[in-house]
């Protein structure tokens, strides 16, 4: 699994006009997801994302989690994480997992993060979203399961 995370002041996502997932401060994050991504890795994502410190203590040092701040998340699915645009000009999608596939561990991913007492909103799997966010910093993070 990757995941792109940005530390957010306020952001909301749009579908067909009506907004289907909305925070206030805390994180966005888009996830994407290939083949051979597990539980494990949405259980380790979770973790990992919910204890990283990136929010500033009152030395205005990243030293606090999201835990610590009481903030929320704004999950997003994203398959063009995977898109591979090494060879020619359109890119390829074949390293993101099949719909139906991706779903099922996007949702268990979402729902580890709910586990951890996080208040987790969402966008809408497959949908063409707007999303939309104050970028707090900016303070944007790439973490994967694999590396």
């Amino acid at each position: 699994m990757r995941v792109v995370l940005q530390r957010a002041k306020a952001a909301k996502v749009v579908v067909a006009g009506q907004t289907v997932g909305q925070i206030d401060s805390g994180l966005v994050l888009l996830v994407g997801i290939t083949h051979d991504d597990t539980i494990e890795d949405a259980v380790y994502l979770a973790d990992k994302i919910v204890h990283l410190r990136i929010f500033e203590d009152e030395n205005e040092k990243m030293n606090h989690s999201l835990l610590d701040v009481g903030g929320s998340i704004l999950s997003v699915s994203q398959f063009t994480l995977y898109g591979d645009c090494r060879k020619g000009r359109r890119p390829n999608f074949m390293d993101a997992a099949r719909p139906e596939a991706a779903n099922e561990l996007y949702e268990a991913f979402n729902e580890e993060l709910r586990k951890r007492g996080i208040h987790t909103e969402t966008g809408r799997f497959g949908a063409m979203m707007d999303v939309q966010l104050t970028n707090d910093g900016p303070v944007t993070l790439i973490v994967e399961s694999k590396k």
